[in-house]
């Protein structure tokens, strides 16, 4: 699945990063490569769903498979 959003940053449970998409959907990558660890960043990303229970209970974790940043 293929996604378009913005990176914001997550303050509670210690820290995390998410993606909101055009349609408000919430995305939790389980490896948020660091480049794109950018609150606000505009991002388009390749994504797998992650058959994983997070901490963090925000969105829907998923797997990034390849990443571009959006300026």
């Amino acid at each position: 699945m293929r996604i378009t959003g913005k990176v914001v940053f997550l303050s509670f449970e210690g820290g995390a990063y998410g993606i909101i998409d055009q349609h408000g959907r919430k995305f939790l990558p389980i490896n948020m490569p660091n480049q794109l660890k950018k609150d606000g960043a505009q991002v388009t990303c390749s994504v797998r769903p992650a058959d994983v229970v997070s901490m963090v209970m925000w969105g829907e974790p998923v797997y990034i498979s390849s990443f571009e940043t959006i300026t």
